[in-house]
């Protein structure tokens, strides 16, 4: 029996503003920062205190759903969302359920078959959780004292809450999502929107950005919703992919053997390729949604909505769009340069300084040689000492013959090194081509008399040692000489030989 997958996505994004939703403690690197640094009454959850709305999270979660092409509601209804888990300190969670910040999105993605419109059925603000840390169990010998005195080993957890209330994007798909290869592109695609937005780093292994798939199958031609797992702790796409084909087929193996899928949370176990049972799967219900006492709803004037819209970037596909039509780029090389808005901004510039070069010999030199240069240096675009007009005189100078291809990446390493401009590291190591015809001609003479050798064999048939010949006047040109003009005259000579 053949199968279709069907999956759903819902991503949980940190918001990158100064302080936490509900309260004035700054957001930090719950990755580094000292435990439990950043906490104040409110994000601890203690009694009588009162939460206040961070507006620049409002702002935040206003561009992304407009980015969604989703409608925003006027007004919207924070709810607490009831559950007990050691790293929510007040027991609840301020989310919002019925009354979302904004509904009925749609996401086009890029996949194998073609162009894919997905629906997002919610964006929604809420409160991220604290974290937890666990230590392995005490060392032989070693107690603790549990109920009635007795000594017991255990493991232990410890509660981290410096990450308890930083502000929280929830995007949810519809389950539209058909295979893992459509997981991980809409993935892609909405971790380059909300990097260009700025309103989050894309960091998921630090879990600022977290993915979560939930996914059913179903024998194909079907229309029934069957029992779906949730996925969480991916971080990073080969993960997620990973994770959701190898969930896909384990459920597929559980139907033909007869049994039946359990709804339920499971996680990714990297090392063994599984996915793994965690807990049962709460339903809607088992929250105990009511709204929240504490704070007002959420009005949103028109006025606001549309200062929100007009400061949008050009996003994604639109900037790909423009890159081939404007810039007559492949779809592959104006995917490259618009993944980050800073290497995008770059390419610009540079191919925008630059009337000597074509737009693809930027781009060229970009894909190639300078993103090997930075993932070398582990350097990003904005890092880097050379600069957009340095480049772009670099293109320049291989383009006119100043410089052969080979001199010209070596004179760009130089100015990754340095920062200085390919015009003065030519001129101070006297790197220009040689493309004066007597100069190269006296040269390759030279080679051809003092390898005696080589031209018999190559006149007894051997072709290939011309380029054996040509390897030899480049070497004597200090890699100076400017390649076509030396072929050239390298054919001529050999060919008299033959005569």
């Amino acid at each position: 029996m053949q199968y279709q997958p069907i999956i759903g996505v819902e991503t949980h994004a940190e918001l990158l503003t100064n302080s936490k939703m509900f309260c004035g403690c700054a957001v930090v690197d719950s990755t580094s920062a000292p435990p439990n640094s950043v906490v104040c009454e409110i994000c601890a959850g203690l009694p009588g205190t009162l939460p206040v709305i961070n507006a620049r999270a409002v702002e935040f979660a206003v561009r992304v759903a407009l980015a969604l092409n989703c409608a925003i509601r006027p007004t919207s209804i924070f709810a607490r969302k009831n559950y007990f888990y050691p790293d929510l300190p007040k027991g609840y969670q301020i989310s919002q359920y019925e009354q979302p910040l904004a509904v009925n999105g749609w996401l086009e993605i890029e996949t194998s078959q073609g162009l894919r419109r997905l629906r997002i059925r919610r964006v929604h603000l809420e409160e991220d959780t604290g974290k937890l840390m666990h230590s392995s169990p005490l060392p032989a010998g070693d107690s603790h004292l549990g109920a009635g005195g007795l000594g017991v080993r255990a493991e232990s957890s410890l509660v981290d809450l410096n990450r308890a209330g930083v502000p929280l994007l929830e995007i949810v798909t519809e389950p539209d999502l058909h295979s893992a290869e459509e997981v991980k592109a809409y993935a892609v695609a909405l971790r380059a929107i909300l990097r260009y937005l700025g309103v989050n780093s894309g960091d998921m292994e630090k879990g600022i950005l977290r993915f979560e798939p939930n996914i059913s199958v179903r024998p194909s031609g079907s229309s029934e919703l069957r029992t779906r797992t949730e996925l969480k702790n991916l971080n990073s796409f080969r993960a997620l992919e990973r994770g959701t084909l190898y969930e896909i087929e384990r459920q597929i193996k559980v139907w033909e053997s007869g049994g039946q899928v359990t709804q339920e949370t499971r996680g990714w176990d990297e090392a063994k390729g599984e996915t793994v049972s965690q807990r049962g799967k709460e339903h809607a219900h088992d929250y105990r949604y009511f709204p929240e006492p504490d704070l007002p709803p959420l009005v949103l004037t028109a006025e606001f909505i549309s200062q929100v819209r007009a400061a949008l970037p050009e996003l994604p596909a639109a900037k790909r769009a423009r890159f081939k039509a404007e810039y007559g780029l492949s779809a592959y090389d104006a995917a490259l340069l618009v993944e980050e808005r800073a290497v995008a901004d770059y390419f610009e510039q540079a191919a925008r300084h630059s009337s000597l070069v074509t737009p693809k010999a930027i781009a060229n030199w970009m894909t190639g040689e300078l993103f090997r240069l930075m993932n070398e240096s582990g350097q990003g675009i904005e890092e880097i000492k050379v600069s957009p007009e340095n480049l772009a005189a670099l293109a320049g100078l291989a383009t006119d013959n100043t410089l052969n291809s080979n001199t010209a990446k070596a004179v760009l390493a130089e100015m990754f090194r340095s920062g200085q401009t390919p015009r003065a590291i030519v001129e101070a190591k006297g790197l220009a081509q040689v493309s004066d015809n007597a100069a190269l001609e006296k040269l390759v003479e030279e080679v051809l008399a003092a390898n005696p050798e080589q031209i018999a064999t190559y006149l007894n048939g051997k072709l290939t040692v011309e380029q054996w010949f040509f390897g030899q006047v480049m070497k004597q040109s200090q890699g100076r000489g400017n390649p076509q003009v030396i072929k050239t005259i390298l054919a001529k000579k050999l060919a008299q030989l033959k005569t």
